[in-house]
């Protein structure tokens, strides 16, 4: 059985009064529900409200995560933050190669080969994304986009970590747009992702939490996370929205 998992990613919103109040409408919301001990919650809020996260987030279960990471541990990169640093203060995930990156920063999957082993070297569970852009889906090259962006971020990972990895698809044509890929899509999509990695290791295949983003809300997260090989959901602006978000894990549940 694999865990179901919700990631919340925050992007860069809130100050910091408004992350500790939301932060406590999530807790106090979530600890009503039974579901929470069925599902792996991460938050990730920015990079400033890290650390007083981790002293709320103590003991309620919920994980944090972190939006993105450097590949080394320490070094002349101005503005960087390692995943060694992360760790230190109570970060237990981080997305990594979300669209938004990989268009406004230029992060290519030479890089992420870098990165996706360091999470994890440092103890932090990645969340690798991959997704195909409108353009591609309708040039019938989402395969070729996917074989690619999977084959570069897992190189560097051995077989017996592969399943460590939580890989989020996320179709770009569908990253803050309001579209949303139809259950089917999702279901296509993310049954190719298992057997590319399956590929590698048959275990890891069957073992990999796949998970959905792209406007993930309360009224279709039930419909995609019922398919077969959806594993959860990397949700953006609905995961600022307690109520909404609470629904999104009770339907992962």
């Amino acid at each position: 059985m694999r865990t179901p998992i919700i990631a919340g990613n925050w992007k860069m919103n809130s100050t910091y009064d408004e992350a500790m109040d939301l932060i406590e409408e999530l807790v106090d919301g979530l600890e009503e529900r039974e579901e929470v001990d069925a599902v792996d919650i991460v938050i990730c809020p920015p990079f400033l409200w890290l650390f007083p996260a981790a002293e709320y987030l103590e003991d309620t279960g919920l994980l944090l995560g972190a939006q993105n990471c450097h590949a080394l541990d320490r070094g002349a990169f101005t503005g960087e933050v390692s995943a060694a640093m992360l760790r230190e203060v109570g970060v237990r995930g981080v997305v990594l190669g979300h669209s938004e990156r990989r268009w406004y920063d230029c992060e290519t999957d030479r890089a992420l080969q870098e990165k996706v082993p360091a999470a994890l070297d440092a103890g932090l569970q990645p969340i690798l994304c991959v997704g195909e852009t409108e353009e591609e889906r309708e040039a019938g090259d989402m395969q070729r986009k996917l074989r690619s962006q999977i084959g570069e971020g897992l190189q560097a990972v051995s077989d017996d970590q592969l399943a460590d990895v939580v890989i989020a698809y996320e179709p770009i044509w569908a990253i803050g747009t309001g579209k949303v890929a139809s259950p089917e899509q999702a279901q296509e999509a993310l049954a190719f992702i298992r057997a590319l990695v399956a590929d590698r290791s048959r275990q890891a295949g069957e073992e990999v939490r796949i998970v959905y983003g792209g406007s993930v809300k309360a009224d279709n997260a039930a419909d995609i996370l019922v398919q077969p090989d959806v594993d959860g959901a990397l949700v953006g602006g609905a995961s600022t929205d307690p109520e909404g978000f609470a629904e999104i894990v009770a339907a992962a549940e």
